[in-house]
């Protein structure tokens, strides 16, 4: 049975685990948990082999135990294990605290300041924890997709997944020991192009799917489908644009897409709807087509863009681009578990990189007066200047229409909403600010009045000295952001970036710095806003600034998971920072996800068309036990019934 590879020193190695595959004899040897386990010392000193040896004729140890301890220092985990098989010395000196401790250092090749896991009980069972209970060995490879597989996602119950791939299906997998297929959705006759995401709702009813639609090369428009995983009928049709907004749920029945406006060469507006997921056919209001009057010239009309397939709700937010940037990578995070995280990881030596974009900015503190009065002002003076030959001489016209959208902005956009109640979830995105390649991340406060269908829509009640809207929160890494993900109680984002050269300016927003092969997976705290953990390393991309795509990746509560470039998939350890596993493919892994319900059970897709299942060995050990043999007078009285 295939399976990841990973360290393997002092002879311990995962491939016994999988060893009692079919048409294979399964050999047995020692290994954390099983070896002492299997063998515990018998009564009176009998039942041990090789006792004699270490004992002198009145039955005292030859060897003190701090001189054992010593040897075992110097033995790798797999050798103390089978010496621990020896005698009662021996088994109680393999057991010792403080070896452990010194094992689990040395072969996972942990930073000595770094402290066990605040769950474990002892070292022992944490360096069995990380050996055991890794989703490393292959079970199962799905061959039903016939072009790259781009996305993966589980529901929250771990019965069903769905899969999306360039041959332009959603297919929803039945998820048993023997994964099967249930349902195969084929998106060409709606005019796709391929599918790229799917999540489902939170009730596990409705399973939202994002794909792009056939076009130029360079077209950005995509449409969000609901498919009801009852009988599997689609349900609606959203347009979603730029593709890669993606989209995703707000309520169990609300879902957000995304709208793009262009004002100018690299100027543009991002637009974020509240959609129903039910199709109800309706007109556009008027009042919403007066409301709408308020935009500038360049700007379409939202219902110019729409489908006759799409029912829009809301509009939650209007945030202006600068820069060719654009709104990308929408996903939502429930604040309500910000308190009681799954595991609460240490903040860094440094602080983070945030940028508080909120209500106390320098913008909003400057002058008397009401601000579309100080934006003409300000711009008036900026223009003089440029015409009497004050302003800089060698502005680049890509620059100054940056500086005149910002200008034009600092009176129109309205400062973040301050409740007394909490926000009960944040609105996630990528962005930037310098250049088209998404090198920020944008937070934004979702309210309660909010998230509900009730009130005005399409923009109605708001003022023209309102047309965007502030972001609560920046974070800025400095690089190209290719993936992002969140741990399972929403409180740590995890982000798969590709590092800029230190000290790198953007001179020509069209043109972004080079971007580096080594992926940093960066970890932020939502609730404080700060860089907490160090970067994680060791997967790879290649791909060029200007042709780099999303490489998903999925948190459960030990480890964090991505795929990469370099043929393989990885597994890291949240709390020691560590790589525990590679998981071998044929080509770019594209997306991993663990099953919620079972963090030993986690699948990979891949650009060779195929979907892997990996299960950890203590699982794969557990379901090739044989099954214990009826009885036999159960087996008589059974036959005896009619």
């Amino acid at each position: 049975m295939p399976q990841g590879s990973r360290r393997q020193p002092g002879g311990l190695h995962h491939r016994d685990a999988a060893a009692g595959a079919a048409g294979r004899k399964r050999v047995r040897r020692p290994r954390p948990g099983a070896g002492p386990g299997a063998a515990q010392p018998g009564r009176g000193g009998r039942g041990l082999p090789g006792q004699n040896v270490t004992m002198d004729e009145g039955g005292a140890p030859l060897l003190p135990d701090s001189l054992v301890y010593q040897i075992f220092l110097s033995l790798g985990p797999a050798d103390v294990l089978a010496a621990g098989l020896v005698c009662r010395q021996w088994h109680a000196v393999s057991r010792d605290e403080f070896l452990w401790r010194e094992q689990f250092y040395r072969y996972y090749q942990v930073a000595r300041d770094v402290p066990r896991h605040p769950a474990a009980t002892s070292w022992y069972e944490e360096f069995r924890r990380l050996y055991d209970t890794v989703p490393c060995v292959e079970v199962q490879t799905l061959k039903e997709h016939t072009d790259q597989v781009l996305h993966l996602s589980f529901s929250h119950s771990g019965y069903q997944f769905a899969s999306c791939s360039k041959d332009c299906t959603v297919k929803i997998w039945n998820n048993d020991l023997t994964v099967s297929l249930l349902h195969s959705a084929d998106m060409r006759p709606y005019n796709w192009s391929y599918t790229q995401f799917s999540q489902f709702n939170q009730d596990d009813s409705l399973l939202l799917a994002s794909g792009v639609f056939l076009g130029p090369h360079n077209s950005s428009s995509g449409e969000i489908a609901v498919i009801s995983l009852d009988n599997f009928a689609l349900l609606s049709r959203v347009r979603n644009k730029p593709y890669d907004v993606f989209g995703c749920w707000l309520t169990e029945t609300s879902l957000i897409s995304g709208n793009l406006h262009r004002i100018g060469d690299i100027t543009s507006c991002s637009v974020l709807w509240l959609n129903n997921a039910f199709q109800v056919r309706a007109r556009v209001p008027p009042a919403a087509v007066a409301s709408s009057a308020c935009c500038p010239p360049a700007v379409s009309h939202p219902q110019d863009v729409e489908s006759e397939n799409v029912n829009v709700v809301k509009r939650l937010f209007k945030i202006q681009n600068l820069n060719a940037s654009t709104i990308r990578t929408v996903m939502v995070a429930d604040c309500s578990r910000f308190d009681s995280p799954d595991l609460l990881l240490d903040d860094g030596a440094t602080p983070g990189r945030v940028f508080d974009l909120g209500g106390d900015s320098e913008d909003e503190a400057v002058g008397p007066g009401p601000a579309p009065a100080r934006t003409k002002e300000g711009l008036r003076r900026f223009l003089d200047g440029l015409l009497d030959g004050r302003a800089q001489p060698q502005l680049s016209e890509h620059a100054l229409e940056t500086q005149v959208a910002e200008l034009l902005a600092q009176g129109r956009t309205k400062p973040p909403e301050h409740s007394t109640a909490a926000a009960r979830k944040l609105l996630v995105f990528t962005t930037g600010c310098l250049t088209y390649s998404p090198h920020q991340i944008g937070i934004k406060q979702i309210l309660p009045h909010q998230m509900t269908t009730a009130g005005p829509v399409l923009g109605e009640g708001r003022g023209s000295d309102a047309f965007f809207d502030a972001l609560d929160h920046v974070i800025d890494v400095h690089g190209h952001i290719i993936g992002m993900g969140l741990s399972p109680d929403n409180r740590y984002l995890y982000v798969n970036s590709r590092a800029w050269p230190s000290g790198s300016v953007v001179a020509d927003p069209m043109q972004p710095p080079p971007i580096a092969e080594e992926i940093d997976l960066l970890v932020f705290d939502l609730k404080t806003m700060r860089e907490v953990k160090r970067a994680l390393r060791a997967h790879r991309a290649y791909t060029p600034n200007d042709q780099c795509f999303f490489i998903f990746l999925d948190v459960s509560r030990d480890f964090v998971a991505s795929g990469a470039e370099d043929r393989h998939g990885y597994i890291w350890d949240r709390h020691y920072n560590i790589c525990l596993a590679k998981l071998r493919h044929q080509d770019v892994v594209n997306s991993v996800v663990f099953s919620p319900q079972e963090q030993e059970l986690l699948l990979t897709a891949s650009d060779d068309a195929t979907i892997k299942a990996w299960r950890s060995p203590r699982t794969v050990r557990i379901h090739q036990a044989p099954r214990p043999r009826p009885h036999p007078f159960f087996s008589w009285f059974a036959s005896q019934k009619r």
